[in-house]
């Protein structure tokens, strides 16, 4: 097997003797590549962010950011990177490089003053910058709010970037004023070309491992000769781990580039997404097909954990707030289990059985999630949580409503954050259905919504406040779609 490597800013390096555990952004600085930063170790805060070729939606392929921090350095064998340093361009023998046309902007514009954030933020906004389908509109006005540019600029890339100097301002003018790369870009010459392909892994380092295989038959033959391995895809959940409690495995087995694992399908009785795409993959590949997915996404975490998360991560770890699985009941959804046997079907409220425990047998992972077809007319996902993004909800409600000539014929609600599992609100759902529609039915429901699951006290939100936001949630619903209807 070939010596693992990563190429960084063009160059190879080898990967050795860094600890399989090591993040990508401890082994960029331990090179001198220090514009990447820790800021919280935890993927809230972007100052780690770096740019990595993935396999594009619209061209061969996109420069994606994510999280330094939280991606192990092994999980990018044979894969190509680039540093805020590496932006960029080289000038003459004995002159500074040209600053990168966000680099400028950031600049010009002041959006830096101490600059520990910037580099972060440049990196993050540069994977807005080549985003393929970015185009500036004919009219300036066209298109434009506080959140989207002129230029075409979606300004939820940097929902992952905090910066607690500078203001917001000065670095919202800066991505609002760059222009679209030129033909000379070599980022952007290099979108059309494919990204590295996935090589099979086997880094060791000490007593500690971390394994990549080509298939999902070698992976899951794997996982049961080796029960006690701990399985990554994103990261965005173990690095946590890693960082902050210090967890470390001495068998990591990486599931994130498995072809078997990454389809999304759309047939005629159902969406089939692969458990290793990642949220903003699926968004853009779906581009609204499932309304209610379409709500979530732009309320899960920021657009940094999103280019790294995936399905079958939020739903293996089996946290009661994984904001995935209530809308994923909502849908009626159910996963694809496979194992060295062959794979199951099950329903996903089925699936969790008490806290962070499922019905997952060991050796098996998540294939794929199902969504049944067709949809229901009226969904929506409600997140509350004391930050607008890149927050862990206090409470989630997913609702998937059919409304036939006035009557609920059918009715599926997902919760999370009020028990110890995602759960459905079954009475909620027995009391809606084959009632009318009307303020009054609403009123009458609310409370047996406000009953649900076994809420409790905790840093985030109280019991009484979880169940307060369970009620109202069913009043914001019918608001909402007695408004659309209205208008």
């Amino acid at each position: 097997m070939v010596a693992a490597r990563i190429t960084v800013n063009g160059e190879e390096a080898p990967l050795s003797p860094a600890a399989p555990h090591t993040t990508v952004l401890d082994f960029l600085r331990e090179r001198g590549l220090t514009g990447t930063k820790e800021g919280c170790a935890e993927g809230e805060c972007g100052a780690c962010s770096v740019l990595v070729a993935r396999p594009g939606v619209n061209k061969p392929t996109d420069w994606v950011a994510v999280n330094a921090c939280l991606v192990p350095v092994a999980a990018l064998d044979g894969q190509e990177i680039v540093t805020s340093e590496g932006l960029a361009t080289a000038g003459a023998p004995g002159t500074p490089p040209a600053l990168h046309p966000v680099q400028e902007e950031m600049a010009v514009r002041g959006g830096s003053q101490c600059g520990y954030c910037t580099p972060g933020f440049v990196c993050s906004m540069a994977a807005e910058y080549y985003r393929p389908d970015r185009c500036a509109h004919a009219d300036a006005d066209a298109g434009s709010d506080a959140e989207h540019g002129p230029n075409g600029f979606d300004l939820h890339a940097l929902s992952g970037n905090l910066c607690r100097c500078t203001g917001y301002r000065p670095i919202r003018d800066a991505a609002f004023a760059v222009g679209a790369p030129t033909e000379e870009d070599p980022l952007a010459r290099r979108r059309e070309e494919a990204p590295p392909a996935p090589v099979a892994t086997e880094y060791a380092q000490g007593e500690s491992v971390f394994v990549r295989r080509e298939t999902l038959a070698e992976t899951v033959r794997l996982l049961r000769e080796r029960p006690d391995a701990v399985v990554v895809a994103g990261s965005t959940d173990w690095g946590v781990e890693v960082n902050i409690r210090s967890r470390r495995a001495g068998f990591v087995v990486a599931v994130d580039r498995l072809p078997e694992l990454r389809e999304l399908r759309v047939g005629p009785d159902s969406v089939e997404i692969g458990a290793a795409l990642t949220l903003t993959e699926i968004e853009r590949r779906l581009d609204g097909e499932v309304p209610l997915l379409a709500e979530l996404f732009p309320q899960f975490a920021s657009r940094l954990i999103r280019n790294g998360a995936t399905l079958g991560g939020n739903l293996g770890t089996g946290s009661p707030i994984g904001d995935s699985a209530p809308a994923l009941l909502a849908l009626d959804a159910s996963l694809v289990l496979a194992d060295a046997d062959g794979e199951r079907e099950v329903p996903l409220a089925d699936y969790f059985t008490g806290y962070r425990q499922s019905v997952r047998r060991p050796g098996e992972l998540i294939r794929a999630v199902r969504v049944p077809l067709p949809l229901a007319p009226v969904a929506a996902f409600h997140k509350i949580a004391k930050r607008r993004f890149d927050d862990i909800s206090s409470v989630a409600v997913a609702f998937a409503l059919d409304v036939e000539h006035g009557i609920v014929r059918r009715a599926r609600i997902g919760l999370g954050g009020v028990a110890a599992t995602p759960i459905r609100a079954l009475a909620t759902e027995a009391a809606l259905e084959g009632r009318p529609w009307t303020a009054e039915t609403v009123e009458a429901v609310a409370p047996v919504l406000r009953d649900e699951g076994t809420p409790m006290d905790d840093h985030r939100a109280s019991a009484a406040y979880r169940s307060a936001m369970l009620g109202g949630s069913l009043l914001k619903l019918y608001t909402r779609t007695t408004e659309a209807v209205s208008s």
